[in-house]
């Protein structure tokens, strides 16, 4: 079973070990007309294998685990936060987890030094979930907004989720601290946020979409144009069994069933389409595409 004491401790080995990942700041960059995006790195999470691999089909998995090198006793995802910046709106899609989630994660003040930007800097804060890898990081030390000149967004039912008092109760021991945190966050933050529907304008040319699964009121950004960009949060979660096996439920999903029907009927979508994703969790700074493969889909990366 997930427990906070189970990730923080695989994490903290992480950091004792020699194979902590580095981090790479502005890990990709693509432009779209007048707007450049930036993928930048939040650090990396350290999480037990069953966490995502639990569950499924063992024979089929194994060939997974060894197509991708991965280990089945540890997993070590990069945190992808995108930057969106066109001249007018300086805009962050999540915001990380800030300090007091995982001790290999919560960089992100330092991902934006690095462009010559700090928290002031930014216009929007589009949430497309409310998990601590992607809203802890909204609060300094004093639960003061950390992005103070900002406008704060996320989906309507995602809040309504997370601040209803029955959902501590309910979301399951090892998702506890998950909820109260949130609502601690977002209860902080209610005065200035702004809730979107499925299908609203969060910006003009960003559309948000609800993807619902990998949490109640997930959402996905999709920044049109010519070449649309679909900023994809945790809705596809991983570069492997989430691609090559959409339909397959995985417990990092709160609703697995429900996360697999959305994964797979979107990268039916974005296959079909070609659209650019830009993924939380996905490698080399989370920027590709998909593209059919077999029986599911692969990632490839690349702007």
């Amino acid at each position: 079973m997930l427990t906070r004491r189970r990730i923080m401790t695989l994490a903290a080995a992480a950091l004792a070990g020699p194979l902590v990942p580095q981090r790479i700041w502005a890990a990709t960059t693509m432009t779209l007309g007048p707007r450049r995006i930036d993928t930048l790195s939040d650090g990396s999470l350290v999480l037990p294998g069953d966490f995502i691999l639990g569950g499924m089909p063992q024979a089929e998995l194994s060939k997974i685990v060894e197509e991708f090198h991965l280990s089945t006793d540890r997993l070590t995802p990069p945190c992808n936060v995108t930057l969106l910046r066109d001249g007018t709106h300086t805009v962050l899609f999540d915001v990380g987890a800030g300090p007091d989630f995982q001790p290999t994660a919560g960089k992100l003040s330092e991902a934006l030094a690095a462009l010559d930007l700090t928290p002031d800097d930014i216009t929007h804060v589009l949430f497309t979930h409310a998990h601590p890898d992607h809203l802890w990081g909204v609060l300094d030390d004093f639960d003061e907004p950390v992005f103070a000149k900002a406008t704060h967004m996320i989906g309507r039912a995602e809040f309504d989720y997370w601040t209803d008092p029955d959902t501590v109760a309910s979301i399951g021991a090892a998702r506890t601290t998950f909820a109260v945190g949130a609502a601690r966050r977002l209860g902080a933050l209610a005065e200035r946020l702004v809730l979107l529907d499925d299908g609203a304008e969060a910006l003009p040319g960003i559309v948000a979409h609800l993807t619902p699964g990998h949490t109640p009121g997930h959402l996905a950004f999709e920044i049109g144009g010519a070449d649309p960009v679909m900023v994809l949060g945790d809705c596809i979660g991983n570069h492997h069994v989430g691609f090559a096996r959409p339909g397959w439920a995985s417990g990092s999903d709160q609703d697995p069933e429900q996360a697999a029907q959305t994964r797979s009927a979107l990268l039916d979508r974005l296959a079909a389409e070609r659209v650019t994703v830009i993924g939380y969790h996905l490698p080399e700074g989370g920027i590709g595409r998909a593209e059919r493969a077999g029986e599911g889909y692969r990632f490839v990366p690349g702007a």
